[in-house]
């Protein structure tokens, strides 16, 4: 089982940045290429505030030679090159005299996001990029940037309570910078009152669980 942290890498692209490198660049020897990526089933990834989360990326590797494996595998966001997320164990299963099927487990721990930003935990959110090297049975090796892109989102949970109960809450608002939404309307008749927000960028749609409210 691999367990690499993902810090040492974000740092190295930070520095390649700095010297100019492209966002998206690839280099190694002979003709092993990764040629499709999917992260997570094609699905965003969702993390929350406490529970780890642990998703798959799946290559699609082929070299004339046949494929080794599955060397290096890392992701961070796109804007800051940070992020809670570790390698943790990889797989590659061979299809095909030339082609192979790579996997690789990636870890998220939102309680280390704080230590990625402690100005802004959530800076992190939205569009990320995965990097990998893999190497053939003839030596060859390619080193890829940037071999698929995906959002990733933090989780939104929110719950409704009316009260008092006569009256419902009920309206379009903004929450507050820790998260709470709160507002008062009047009650026309009684029914079932719920929270719906639509989604962003970076956190995901949700809709809370209803409340019901009765005029007196």
């Amino acid at each position: 089982m691999r367990r690499r942290p993902l810090w040492s890498v974000a740092a190295a692209a930070v520095a390649l940045t700095m010297l100019g490198a492209p966002s998206a660049r690839a280099e190694g020897r002979g003709d092993i290429r990764i040629i499709k990526t999917v992260v997570h089933g094609g699905t965003n990834v969702i993390v929350g505030v406490s529970k780890p989360v642990t998703f798959p990326i799946r290559m699609t590797i082929k070299d004339n030679s046949g494929v080794k494996g599955v060397d290096r595998v890392s992701t961070f966001s796109t804007h800051n090159r940070g992020g809670p997320v570790e390698w943790i164990d990889t797989s590659c299963v061979k299809k095909s005299k030339t082609t192979s099927d790579g996997a690789a487990t990636m870890h998220a721990d939102p309680k280390a996001m704080p230590y990625v930003s402690d100005r802004d935990p959530d800076g992190i959110a939205g569009q990320w990029q995965v990097n990998a090297t893999v190497n053939a049975n003839d030596k060859d090796y390619w080193i890829s940037d940037r071999i698929a892109l995906y959002q990733f989102k933090r989780a939104a949970t929110p719950t409704t309570d009316a009260a008092p109960e006569p009256v419902s809450n009920v309206a379009t608002v903004k929450s507050s910078a820790s998260g709470n939404l709160s507002t008062t309307v009047t009650a026309s008749a009684a029914g079932t009152w719920r929270w719906y927000f639509a989604g962003t960028g970076t956190t995901m749609k949700v809709i809370s669980a209803g409340d019901s409210v009765k005029l007196g």
